[in-house]
């Protein structure tokens, strides 16, 4: 790659993680639709944790779909930076002790939990080396970083010429000094938190989607049927399946997450934290828009 970029294999890993993320989503919404006609039993129960299963994974997915997109190792001649979604690591050169291939271990080192093409992350143990932190695509062609404090094993496309530019550049020799950075998503997350109104509107969205859940779930064997809308003319639509009340809080779930971690992205810069806060407050507020509506539609006589 040019100008010191040396990104890892991306597109199998991208094509898997595609797959599975279509994959949770039909099986999410191939629950959530026979939800709709169901009667209140075991099928019920049955097409809702199909629903609920099929979405628990799918911020996992789409999360490391995005991280292998961003991913990028990144060489000049006063640090090397490993970035992988939320994750960066910028190490001075003059902290890394040795750069070696995997290979070249006389104990093979073990991958991390739940390796799967385009995402091979974590941590894990070497008798060795200590903690070594996985930022990789793939487990073959692995290079260590070592320095001080971690080892980190990462995958460039091109292994071996990533290792021969590091030792060039090493030899030429470091021309400002770098600072170290270390960036976590978790110290995202914690940052965000500190902030009394971020709190604030992730707790009220969180607690109403709950309530939300909770109360439909109740409601839904109490009822035979509902009125979910109006037609264009303001007459009430057909009474329907009191089932379908269901949809309600898997919408508002839905957009509930989506605008905690899109506004997840933009607090990471100062100015557009102002973005962050306007998709959290509308999150919470289509959260108990969403509350309004079961009040109304289990008001209403059918």
């Amino acid at each position: 790659m040019n100008d010191g970029h040396y990104p890892p294999p991306k597109q199998f890993g991208l094509l898997v993680h595609t797959i599975l993320i279509l994959l949770m989503f039909g099986l999410s919404g191939w629950g959530i639709w026979n939800l709709t006609f169901a009667e209140v039993g075991p099928n019920f129960v049955i097409f809702l944790l199909d629903a609920l299963l099929a979405l628990v994974p799918l911020p996992l997915f789409l999360y490391r779909a995005y991280a292998l997109m961003r991913a990028d190792y990144i060489l000049d001649r006063d640090s090397l930076e490993l970035r992988w979604g939320l994750r960066d690591e910028d190490i001075p050169l003059t902290d890394i002790e040795w750069l070696r291939p995997a290979t070249d271990l006389t104990t093979p080192l073990r991958l991390p939990w739940l390796p799967m093409p385009g995402a091979v992350l974590g941590l894990r143990r070497h008798p060795d080396l200590g903690v070594v932190e996985f930022l990789a695509s793939s487990s073959k062609n692995l290079l260590l970083v070592a320095t001080s404090k971690r080892v980190y094993a990462i995958s460039p496309t091109n292994a071996a010429r990533f290792a021969q530019t590091f030792a060039r550049t090493i030899e030429m020799g470091s021309l400002l000094p770098a600072e170290a950075k270390s960036v976590y998503p978790s110290f995202l997350i914690s940052r965000a938190w500190r902030n009394p109104l971020a709190r604030f509107l992730w707790l009220a969205g969180l607690f109403m989607n709950i309530g939300l859940a909770v109360w439909v779930m109740l409601t839904i064997p109490t009822l035979s049927q509902v009125t979910l809308g109006f037609a264009p003319s303001g007459a009430a639509l057909p009474p329907s399946p009191a089932s379908q009340l269901i949809l309600l809080p898997v919408i508002s779930s839905f957009l509930f997450l989506a605008g905690l971690f899109s506004g997840m992205y933009f607090y990471r810069w100062a100015t557009h934290r102002i973005l962050a806060l306007v998709l959290w407050t509308s999150s919470a507020l289509s959260a108990l828009l969403f509350l309004l509506a079961v009040l109304f539609i289990i008001s209403t006589p059918v």
